[in-house]
């Protein structure tokens, strides 16, 4: 019997819908509480533990107490085997204790649900003595460990417990939190971690948007288009990246570069929001998203921009989402992504999408 671990972050994502970027801090957590935040990481392990379907009864897991495990199984109805650990409130160290036990009882492989900041410290506990598996729920996800979504990630991991994939090293990246917030991204490379690999289910790492002046020029295009084609009575929601910026840049108003703007009558309504404040600027009201994928990666919603929730897409509707991307960027990516977290959400996207790369120009991509 295939034996697996299990470790779920319990705050991991908790700071992405509210708008703050992370949860790392006992200060920044209570703020996201406080502003209603949900509870991310363990409705993706549900998820992801429903997804492996009766396949989940010939894995024999080992987890963690409480909500950074036990609590994913219970609402799944699926079996496991509880290791020791500290129940209640946890930390970082408590997740590196999970890691070294798992490791040190030779199962096959670590299955964890949290960010950047769990993948760090799970490289922290196993290095490369044991393969692990990401599943994407924190709001950083820079890591090339992660699976593109819990499904995937579950589909994965069967395919990797019958021999069916092979392992790779995958890069394990993260930013520095407090400089993200000011709207500054300090990426470092930490390490490896051993992952099962496929192509379509591995997220891989963030490709950075390189500083030329061709590639400006075509950021400048786009945004050009853009303003020149903004309504009035329509409020614009302003996706995070530096194309997006662009078009702040061109209206002439100061932008958040890692966050959420919104836009109306070409003026600044609010700046840096989250999920909440979204919905209330846009309820009657005709709105517009505008995105750019992630490099490398492909997404466009679920990755650093999680306050344009499946809520929001929902009332701003697909026919209202304009992507926009360089040539360049477009070049390094074969699909464009979707993980809101709302699967029927993320079903209306699937098929074509119309991407503008220049000025007037767009180039059809299939979303997946």
């Amino acid at each position: 019997m295939r034996r697996v671990g299990f470790i779920v972050n319990p705050i991991a994502g908790m700071g992405g819908a509210v708008g703050l970027k992370g949860t790392d801090g006992d200060e920044i957590l209570e703020r996201a509480v406080k502003l209603g935040a949900e509870r991310v990481s363990l409705r993706r392990a549900e998820e992801f533990l429903r997804a492996l379907g009766v396949v989940a009864q010939t894995i024999e897991f080992w987890t963690c107490p409480d909500g950074m495990g036990e609590e994913a199984f219970l609402r799944a109805g699926v079996r496991c085997t509880v290791i020791p650990g500290r129940r209640g409130k946890t930390c970082a160290e408590d997740t590196k204790q999970a890691a070294r036990y798992m490791l040190e009882h030779n199962l096959d492989i670590i299955v964890f649900f949290g960010g950047d900041g769990t993948a760090r410290d799970i490289l922290d506990s196993v290095d490369m003595k044991i393969p692990v598996l990401g599943v994407p729920s924190g709001v950083k996800m820079q890591s090339g460990v992660f699976a593109v979504t819990p499904r995937a990630a579950a589909e994965l991991l069967i395919k990797y417990l019958w021999d069916e994939v092979p392992l790779k090293e995958a890069e394990v990246a993260d930013v520095d939190e407090e400089a993200f917030r000011e709207g500054r991204l300090s990426a470092r490379l930490y390490g490896y971690l051993l992952t099962p690999y496929e192509p379509d289910y591995i997220q891989g790492m963030k490709a950075p948007t390189p500083v030329r002046d061709d590639v400006v020029e075509n950021m400048r295009a786009i945004a050009r288009w853009v303003v020149e084609h903004m309504e009035d009575n329509t409020v614009y929601i302003l996706g995070p990246g530096s194309t997006v910026k662009a078009i702040m840049e061109r209206l002439g108003l100061e932008s958040t570069l890692l966050g959420v703007d919104i836009v109306a009558d070409r003026k600044l309504i609010e700046r840096d929001v989250g999920e909440r404040e979204i919905l209330e600027v846009i309820r009657g009201r005709r709105a517009q998203v505008i995105v750019s994928p992630i490099g490398r990666q492909g997404f466009i919603f679920g990755r650093g921009n999680q306050q344009i929730s499946g809520r929001v897409l929902r009332v701003v509707g697909k026919e209202n989402v304009l992507v926009i991307s360089t040539r360049e960027k477009l070049e390094g990516i074969e699909y464009l992504r979707i993980d809101t977290g709302d699967p029927e959400v993320d079903r209306l996207f699937q098929g074509g999408l119309k991407v503008l790369v220049d000025y007037g120009v767009f180039k059809m991509m299939m979303v997946k």
